[in-house]
């Protein structure tokens, strides 16, 4: 089903103290893909694949802020098709921050600021 939260990022300035304040402060499990220069978060059990294991939970990532980057926090919304909902929320007074673009083989990703000035992401399972 679409619509639904999927996934959250946060972005650092200090990768080191993020990772270590979240990991200590909620027990988050966190992993480093610098080749991604990205950081992949657990909030709960994950299954080999790294997909949450039990419903309810929503897993996320952490990013150096930079000007490019949103500011804030993002929460992703599960779509079927980016390119129409990116369409949709144009016509409802949002814009497109960043287009789609895939995320390895797993789907794709893009950004929208919603008519209140907030960032928001989108992602598209890619279809296997």
């Amino acid at each position: 089903m679409t619509g639904r939260v999927v996934h959250f990022e946060v972005p650092f300035d200090d990768g080191d103290r993020a990772r270590n304040f979240y990991r200590q402060a909620f027990g988050w499990n966190v992993t480093e893909m610098p080749e991604l220069e990205y950081t992949g978060v657990s909030t709960g059990p994950v299954e080999e694949s790294g997909m949450p294991a039990e419903p309810g939970y929503i897993g996320g990532g952490m990013f150096q802020r930079s000007d490019e980057a949103p500011r804030g926090p993002v929460i992703t919304v599960d779509v079927a098709d980016i390119d129409a909902a990116l369409a949709k929320i144009e016509a409802l007074g949002g814009a497109t921050v960043a287009a789609k673009q895939p995320v390895g083989t797993m789907g794709f990703a893009a950004y929208f600021r919603d008519p209140e000035g907030n960032i928001m992401g989108l992602w598209e399972t890619a279809q296997g």
